[in-house]
Formats: structure tokens, C-alpha cells, sequence
């Protein structure tokens, strides 16, 4: 078996990025899907029978307690469909990895945690993808998991079927599907490459609930295309869309650059990363209006937070509000 699985790309030319910055934004899904990945950097080399990495942290769950929570970063295809803001697709394969190699990675990720109560099976795509996962692995994942109590997997809202319920279960356990929902602005979630509408992101939450699955939802905190205020109030609307079809729990993501499509937006004027107050602000909103858990995504959050005096703080402070789903005190500073 080779020590590493995937075509490795090169960075996009000098005459690539200068066309996708001056040049017309392409329209149609197999235009923009073109458009996208010519402007990819190097897919990173991956050994399949091992996940990119897994991780421990406290959350909080859906009875109140706050428990220690695994989450397995798995090494699998990548996700078929290629949306304009993802860069997740540099952490997978671009053929279906041998089977038992998913399941071999989720069995050494549990072993290397400590004790856990939950996980979050994150693959980078669909988890019901038999491309990316085999159902052979998937029946070994369920069989292996069944002493938690719930597991947290993603898929897209247009691949889901009977394969969720089924999973459940063989698995005997609660299980929690995350599908991103984005952005709820009529004209922006289109042009995400996301091929996907809000009636698809409602038909297969109303489905997954029906069946009593529980649905997490993501949502993007300035999506491309947006101002800084637009960015705040269109995360808010979502919000506001997720919890009114069922959706349970919401994590609120900044939107990061460096996928390559984003970066030549930025370059046009057409994105910009959002700042730390607005990631506040809509986790804030969120939080208050006691409908389901909200979470802001703190993962490289130093990024968007800029205050010498008062960052560490603030991030601290969302650290909180994620595990308390309780707004304190803003943190005072001149920076605002």
C-alpha cells in the first residue's frame, strides 16, 4: 500500500489569477465548478489508512451537559459537488480510498482519544457517499460507535436517503446530521456553486426530523458577495431560517480566505473576511433567541481578530458563550 493516496496539483499560473480577476465571473454549475478549481493550489498528499487528524474538545449538548466531544478529521474522496468558498477539498483523494480504510482511521482516532461521549465523524464531504465512505466501512463505523451517546456526521442536503436512518439504527445511538446551509440570501446561495436551495436544505431537514434524526446546520458569517453589515444581517436571517424548519443546532462560521476562488474574489472587491465583532455579533443574535445551540467556529478565529488589548479576551468570551449559550458582558475596548 502506498504511504501517500491522491494526484498532487500545482498552484494556479500568473495568467490564470490575472483572468479570474479581471475577467466575468462564470454563471452556470460546470462553468463555475472550471472556474473554481483552476484556481486550486496543490491538493495535499495523504496516506488513506489514516485520518488527517482528530482532536478532543468540550461542548455542549443538547440536555445541557457539557462533555468532552471527539471529532475525527477522516482522509476520504473528495466531495462531488465543488462550492465556491470550500477549502476543505486540500485534506482529501481524488479516487475512493481502499476500502476498510475509513473504518481503520475512525478505529485509531477513538483509540488515541481519551474517554469521549460523543463524536463528529467529519469526512470533508458526505458521509452517505458511497464513493467516499463504503457501506462496508459505514456498517464497521456503526458497529464501533454504538457505546456513545450520539454521533455527529455531514452531508450534503441532496445526498441524503434511507442510508441516515439506517446508520442510526445499526449504530443504536443519536445521530446528528450537519449540512451547510450557507447563507438563506436568495441571490448570493446560487452563486455558491452549492447547487442546492432552500426548499432542498428544508425538504431534507423536515425528512431527517421525521425520522427523528437531529439536524446541525452551518452557516457563513459574510459570505462572498457581501458587506460587512450584510454579512451580519444575512447570518442572522439564516438563522432565523434554520430554526423555523427544525434544525436543532447552528455553528456560525467566518468565512476564511485561501482556497484559491476566494482570493481572486478578493481581489476584485467581491469578498472579504469578516471581522471579530461581526462574528460576535451574529453569534450573539443567535444565542439569544433561545431556539436551539448556537456555536461560533473558533478555529484559527486569530485570524480575523486583529486587537492586540482586547483579542484574546473576546475569543475567550465566545469560548464561553459556546458552552453556556448565555451572551455575557461585551468586552470593553477602544477598538470598536
Amino acid at each position: 500500500m502506498p504511504e501517500t493516496f491522491g494526484r498532487r496539483r500545482t498552484d494556479p499560473g500568473d495568467e490564470t489569477l490575472a483572468l479570474a480577476m479581471r475577467g466575468p465571473l462564470p454563471t452556470g454549475a460546470a462553468e463555475a465548478t472550471k472556474w473554481i478549481r483552476s484556481l486550486r493550489s496543490e491538493k495535499s498528499e495523504l496516506d488513506p489508512w489514516k485520518p488527517q487528524a482528530f482532536e478532543v474538545e468540550d461542548e455542549r449538548s443538547r440536555s445541557g451537559s457539557v462533555d468532552p466531544t471527539g471529532t475525527v478529521f477522516i482522509t476520504n474522496r473528495e466531495c462531488p459537488f465543488t462550492c465556491l468558498m470550500c477549502d476543505l477539498w486540500k485534506y482529501t483523494t481524488d479516487e475512493s480510498v481502499p476500502a476498510g480504510a475509513v473504518d481503520a482511521q475512525v478505529a485509531a482516532a477513538l483509540e488515541g482519544m481519551p474517554s469521549v461521549r460523543h463524536v463528529k465523524l467529519y469526512n470533508a464531504g458526505n458521509f452517505f457517499d458511497d464513493r467516499a465512505i463504503a457501506p462496508a466501512d459505514r456498517a464497521a463505523i456503526a458497529a464501533r460507535v454504538g457505546h456513545l451517546d450520539s454521533v455527529i456526521l455531514e452531508n450534503h442536503p441532496k445526498m441524503l436517503d434511507d442510508r441516515a436512518v439506517a446508520f442510526r439504527d445499526a449504530a443504536g445511538v443519536a445521530v446528528d446530521v450537519a449540512m451547510g446551509l450557507e447563507t438563506v440570501h436568495p441571490q448570493i446561495l446560487p452563486r455558491l456553486n452549492k447547487r442546492m436551495t432552500l426548499t432542498d436544505f428544508e425538504v431534507a431537514t423536515k425528512r431527517l426530523r421525521a425520522a427523528d434524526l437531529h439536524v446541525r446546520a452551518f452557516i457563513l458569517v459574510r459570505a462572498p458577495f457581501m458587506t460587512e453589515a450584510e454579512g451580519v444581517e444575512w447570518a442572522c436571517r439564516s438563522l432565523d431560517f434554520a430554526f423555523s424548519v427544525g434544525v436543532e443546532c447552528c455553528s456560525v462560521i467566518p468565512t476564511r480566505a485561501g482556497n484559491g476562488a476566494l482570493d481572486a474574489l478578493a481581489s476584485r472587491g467581491d469578498f472579504a473576511q469578516p471581522s471579530l465583532a461581526s462574528l460576535e455579533a451574529v453569534a450573539e443574535y443567535g444565542v439569544a433567541l433561545g431556539l436551539g445551540r448556537v456555536f461560533s467556529d473558533l478555529w484559527d478565529v486569530e485570524r480575523i481578530a486583529h486587537c492586540p488589548r482586547c483579542a484574546q479576551a473576546r475569543i475567550t468570551r465566545l469560548r464561553r458563550m459556546n458552552l453556556d449559550q448565555i451572551v455575557p458582558a461585551p468586552v470593553p475596548c477602544d477598538c470598536r
